[in-house]
Formats: C-alpha cells, sequence, structure tokens
C-alpha cells in the first residue's frame, strides 16, 4: 500500500505497480484519493496514457509542490519517480539529458564532484527535473527560471503521442509545457545545460538590514555583484523595524578561495540531512509569540556585515533539506505557502504586505524575499521582473483566508501574479488578470489535448484549462 503522502516527504518514490492513495502537497492542506501508477520506462507511458478516462491523469514527482497541482481526485496519478535513469552527459560542454523523474539530489551527486551544477535550483533539491519544467522554478536572482536553460524536452501527449521539442523547435509546445503545471502532457525526458563549478562551497556575505525599504535599497544597489541574491524578513516586527531583513548573497567559491587544507580534495559533496521532525507535532506551535521569538533570535544571531564566508552548497541553497519531514512542525492541520511577484516600481506592495501581517498578528515562520531580472516565453511562467515574496503561514490561523484575498487584490492591482506551484486556495477569477496570456495557453493546451484527459486538482479548483 502506498504511504499516506500527508505524513513528510513524500514516499511513493519507493513504490512500483498500481494502487489507491491518499494524496496531498508538501503543505498538507487538502489530500484527495487517486489511483496511483508508476511505470518505470517512457514507452509505459505513450502506451497507456489514452487509457485513462474519467477523471483524467496527471504526472506527479516528488510531492514538494505545496498545494494540489499533483493531485487528481478520482482520476490517476502517474508517479514518475520510477523514470530515474541520466541518459548523458557531456563532461566538457556540461550538457545533460535525463529521464524526467531524476532529482535534482541525485544529480548533484553526480555532478559536484565533476564540476558541474544546475544553472537554476530552487530552495530544496528534492524536485524531479519534469517537476521544475513543468513548474518553471526559479532561483536565487539571477539566471531566471530553470526553463532557460532546457534545450529540448520529451513528453507524451494526447493528440501528438511522445515527441520531443525544444524553444527553437516547436516553441508553442515548449513553452507551454514549461510553467504549463503537467496539463500539456507527461514529461519524460529533459535535456539541459550546466554552469561549471570549482569547488562545493559557497562565497558568502552576510549583512543586516533595519527595515524593508533598507533590505531592497542593498538589493538594488548591490546585487551585482552575485549570482545569488536572497533576504530573509522578520514579518512580526513593526513601527521603524517593519521587515527587518538578514540578507544573504553569494558566488561559487574558486580553488583559490579554498584554504589550502580543502584544495587536495576540493569536489567533495556528501549532503545529509542533520534532525528529523517528530511523526505528529500538535497544531498551534508556530503562534505569534513563538515566531516572535524565533525571529528575533535569528535576527540577533546573524552578523551586523560579515564577508567571504565559506558555506557549502547544502546550507546556503537548501537550508530546510536539514530538517526531514519539515513540513510536519506546523501540525496537522498544514500550512499555506503564499508567494507572489510584483513588478519593479511596486515596491509598496510588499511593505503594504507586511504592514498587513504585522497588523493582523499573522506569523509567516518562513518569509523570503528575492528578485528576479527578467521572465521569459511561457504563458504560465510565473517569473517576471520585479520583487517576489514568499510566506508561510500555519493554516489554521483565523481569518487567513480574507487576509490573502485582500493580498491577491493587492498583487492584481499592481500588475503582479501568485506562483501556481505553491498556490492552494486563489480565486479563479483572478488568474486570468494575474496571467494574461491564459487565453493563449489554453490554446495551444487544447491542441494537445483537445478531450482534456489530463486534469488535476488545481486545473479544476482554479479552471485553468477553461473547463
Amino acid at each position: 500500500m502506498v504511504p499516506d503522502a500527508r505524513h513528510g516527504r513524500d514516499a511513493l518514490d519507493a513504490f512500483d505497480g498500481t494502487t489507491d492513495a491518499l494524496l496531498s502537497g508538501w503543505g498538507r492542506t487538502a489530500p484527495t484519493r487517486a489511483t496511483v501508477w508508476a511505470p518505470r520506462r517512457s514507452e509505459d507511458v505513450a502506451a497507456r496514457l489514452a487509457s485513462f478516462q474519467g477523471r483524467g491523469v496527471v504526472a506527479r514527482g516528488l510531492g514538494r509542490s505545496y498545494g494540489d497541482a499533483a493531485q487528481n481526485a478520482g482520476g490517476t496519478v502517474v508517479l514518475a519517480t520510477g523514470l530515474d535513469r541520466i541518459l548523458e552527459l557531456d563532461v566538457q560542454k556540461g550538457q545533460l539529458t535525463a529521464e524526467a523523474g531524476v532529482s535534482l539530489d541525485t544529480l548533484l551527486r553526480v555532478l559536484v564532484p565533476l564540476g558541474w551544477f544546475p544553472m537554476v535550483v530552487p530552495g530544496t533539491r528534492y524536485v524531479t527535473l519534469g517537476g521544475a519544467v513543468a513548474s518553471d522554478i526559479h532561483g536565487k536572482f539571477r539566471h531566471g527560471t530553470f526553463s532557460d536553460y532546457v534545450s529540448r524536452l520529451s513528453l507524451v501527449s494526447p493528440s501528438r503521442g511522445a515527441i520531443t521539442v525544444g524553444p527553437d523547435e516547436d516553441p508553442d509546445v515548449f513553452w507551454a509545457t514549461a510553467g504549463g503545471m503537467g496539463l500539456t502532457g507527461v514529461i519524460t525526458e529533459v535535456t539541459m545545460q550546466l554552469q561549471p563549478i570549482e569547488t562545493p562551497r559557497m562565497l558568502v556575505d552576510t549583512q543586516r538590514a533595519t527595515d524593508v525599504d533598507d533590505c531592497m535599497a542593498r538589493m538594488m544597489a548591490d546585487d551585482g555583484k552575485y549570482q545569488y541574491s536572497v533576504a530573509w524578513i522578520d514579518c512580526v516586527a513593526r513601527g521603524k523595524h517593519l521587515g527587518r531583513s538578514v540578507l544573504t548573497r553569494g558566488n561559487h567559491a574558486t580553488l583559490e578561495d579554498l584554504p589550502p587544507t580543502e584544495r587536495a580534495a576540493p569536489r567533495v559533496y556528501s549532503p545529509r540531512s542533520i534532525v528529523r521532525a517528530p511523526n505528529w507535532v500538535p497544531g498551534g506551535v508556530l503562534n505569534h509569540a513563538s515566531v516572535r521569538a524565533f525571529n528575533e533570535l535569528w535576527f540577533r544571531k546573524a552578523p551586523k556585515a560579515r564577508h567571504g564566508e565559506l558555506q557549502g552548497i547544502t546550507p546556503f541553497f537548501f537550508p530546510l533539506d536539514g530538517v526531514t519531514a519539515w513540513n510536519r512542525i506546523y501540525g496537522p492541520r498544514g500550512f499555506l505557502q503564499y508567494q507572489y511577484v510584483v513588478p519593479y516600481g511596486a515596491e509598496h506592495i510588499v511593505r503594504e504586505t507586511l504592514e498587513r501581517l504585522s497588523k493582523d498578528r499573522c506569523a509567516s515562520f518562513l518569509a523570503v524575499l528575492k528578485r528576479f531580472e527578467h521572465g521569459n516565453a511561457g504563458p504560465l511562467s510565473f517569473a517576471m521582473p520585479g520583487w517576489t515574496l514568499a510566506l508561510d503561514i500555519a493554516a489554521t490561523r483565523p481569518g487567513l483566508v480574507e487576509l490573502l484575498d485582500g493580498l491577491d487584490e493587492l498583487v492584481v492591482g499592481a500588475g503582479g501574479r501568485v506562483y501556481l506551484t505553491k498556490d492552494s486556495r486563489l480565486r479563479g477569477e483572478l488568474v486570468p488578470a494575474m496571467y494574461p496570456e491564459l487565453a493563449r495557453w489554453r490554446a495551444r493546451r487544447d491542441a494537445l489535448d483537445p478531450g482534456h484527459l489530463l486534469h488535476s486538482d488545481l486545473d479544476r479548483r482554479l479552471a485553468l484549462s477553461g473547463r
């Protein structure tokens, strides 16, 4: 029997076969039951996709979408983690082809010792390549989105079967799939460009910012020196300290940056989890008082200014991966991650967001502010030039729906959008305003899936496909 996906990291990746399972996103807020099928070869997907009628089908990777993007109540979920082979790696050019179920964790263990690193990584290494494309994941500041560095992908669609497309060959299908939330087909293979690195270490600068305006000013002034930039925001602070921050920026360390004792084995990479969250945590642990105490400690322990610190790849890019099943700390009712982006010139929306959170005493245990330099051609891709703020909030927080609905209106009014991969509660009528090319995406999707075989709980809730 497939384990209940609400309990921490999705254990479905060990499953081989077909069975019934209760699935949820990483936020654990809205589990639904589906038939789970785990293919082991891409040919199996092409042979069986059309047979999944009724409530349709959607692909799933490691279950790290926060909401219901990889759920399909009453239908079929294709568990892609069995498609886990690295097919080709050019170690001279840094070009990789792998099946869609390969995780970034697996890739990093192979690539880092060879001196290569993905161009874009998210905040966890437990995502699959197929999920990275379907969500068109983003990183910290530079390099755009994951799909910017994908030169070719293979997918199985209802109307065209198994096809291979790229941004230059068949760009309509490619960009409808990049950020298309799995609704154009089941991705089976990905070919991507990597970046060279000399070491598995990062050269990191850390600064405290007195408030959110100070933080954004520092980012605008100095981010050009770095490949990666991210700020932790204290959402509980008020008054002149509203949005006080810890700004962390870095570049990949070179061999010369390492102390002599580390240069003999410069590319050793062996990440591991430090602790494991308990199997059950009572609700209410993360309340205003506990988050306020944590934020005070976190801000005070950060240096006012520290330059040139060497950090490992894992603590810099994936700090939460050090705690296995960290999503359990929000209790059995789970949590929401609310992430939006607003264009440059709409910085007041970020400040207004923090003012509302502080006024309502709404404690966000994790609040992260980043910048995007540019977007791309994907009609449903999230990234656009501007500021993106991500908030983790316990689902049991009173008045949360009204608070977030109000923030949605601010975001829409500023020409921004909410990240669909993180969403679990957006009102569907706002999607066309947030994603003005939705109609173009629907036309491309309809050509690939005229019978609307591909479905997910997210799709139904937001009427993404128009049905």
